[in-house]
Formats: C-alpha cells, structure tokens, sequence
C-alpha cells in the first residue's frame, strides 16, 4: 500500500489519476500504458509486480489484480503476486531480487493499493516511476516498478492500518477488475503492435 501520487505536467503528463466512475477509463488507461511501455527494452521481460496481502480488505487490490491476471495464462508477460501467493512486506525485497536474478534488464510495472483525499477515492492513477509500498502505513520498504497503477481505496491520515480493514470489498474489486482488464489489453495491444518492428530488426 503506497501514499496517494501527484500528478506532473509535462507536453504528455507522466501520470494519470481518473475515477473509475468515468466511462472511458478504461480506454485512458490503456492508452496512459501504451505510452509508457514503449520505455521497455524488450517484449521479453515484461515483468507485473502486484504488491499487498488478503488479511486486509483494502490491501488486496494487488493480489486480486494478480489472480485476475493470471487465469489468462499469457506468454506475454511474467507474473508476481497473487491471492495464493502475495508479495507483501515480508517477501518484497526477496521477490525483486528474484525478479532480478531471472529477468535480464526488466521492465517493471508495479500494481499497489493506496489512500488519498476523500474526493480521490475510487480513483485510479497510472504514473511513471516506481511505487513506494508501505509508505502509507510508515513503513520503509524498497520501491517497485519503472511504472505503477495504484487504485485509492479509502481516506489516509489517520489511522492507516484500521482504515484498510474497513475498506469496502465492493470498491476494491471493481479496481481490480478495471486494471486487470485494462493492463492486459494494453500489454496486448503494445505486443502486437512492437513484434513486427522486433522482427525487422533482426
């Protein structure tokens, strides 16, 4: 779980922070996604790091995001932290240096819980730059991704830990239907569109 983004102007603003109320989210995320993936160096390691645990309603957008990913068994991209197997504060440091051993030069995408303001809530944020797990909650935890998702499921401030217990369930699976779908269209798309120009170079 990691604090609320700000938002940088820039010609193609490096982040994007929009309610999931909004009838074209999806198609902003995945455009937002596409934008950044042409960072990546390769179509092969393409690693998605889903980071929270399921003892805590608010904290298990990453693991639900994770599962939902996985039941579509893709080629395209490799796969860390699910319901059955969560990358928490525990295993964090352990899973990246892993990802670090097995992925030559990868290309991170970081998926996180976070709290925000009260009118934030339900928002979610694509942003450059690696998540910062646990620095809601003032825990020191090494940092995640090029790029990150964060789905605001409630108010920080005050009282971190109880607010996440108390997280509606409702809200934070329909963040992580919305970012499940959203990420794996994008990945798609980006692999289709990238693999011919792959091709040429060789």
């Amino acid at each position: 779980m990691n604090p609320s983004s700000s938002t940088v102007s820039k010609t193609e603003p490096s982040s994007l922070k929009i309610p999931h109320t909004d009838h074209g989210i999806q198609s902003a995320i995945i455009h937002r996604l596409l934008f950044h993936l042409h960072q990546a160096h390769s179509l092969k390691n393409l690693v998605i790091v889903c980071v929270g645990t399921d003892r805590s309603t608010g904290d298990a957008l990453g693991p639900l995001v994770g599962t939902s990913l996985a039941k579509w068994k893709s080629p395209l991209f490799h796969l860390y932290g699910t319901l059955d197997e969560p990358v928490h504060a525990v295993n964090l440091q352990e899973t990246l240096d892993k990802i670090h051993r097995l992925h030559d030069d990868p290309f991170i995408i970081g998926i996180d819980a976070c709290l925000g303001q009260s009118s934030s809530v339900g928002c979610i944020q694509v942003a450059e730059g690696p998540l910062r797990p646990g620095a809601g909650v003032n825990k020191e935890l090494p940092p995640v991704g090029n790029i990150h998702l964060t789905g605001i499921v409630n108010v920080g401030g005050f009282m971190e830990y109880f607010v996440l217990q108390n997280t509606r369930l409702s809200l934070v699976m329909k963040l992580s239907d919305i970012i499940s779908k959203s990420l794996y269209s994008a990945i798609t798309e980006w692999h289709y569109r990238s693999a011919p120009l792959a091709a040429q170079e060789k």
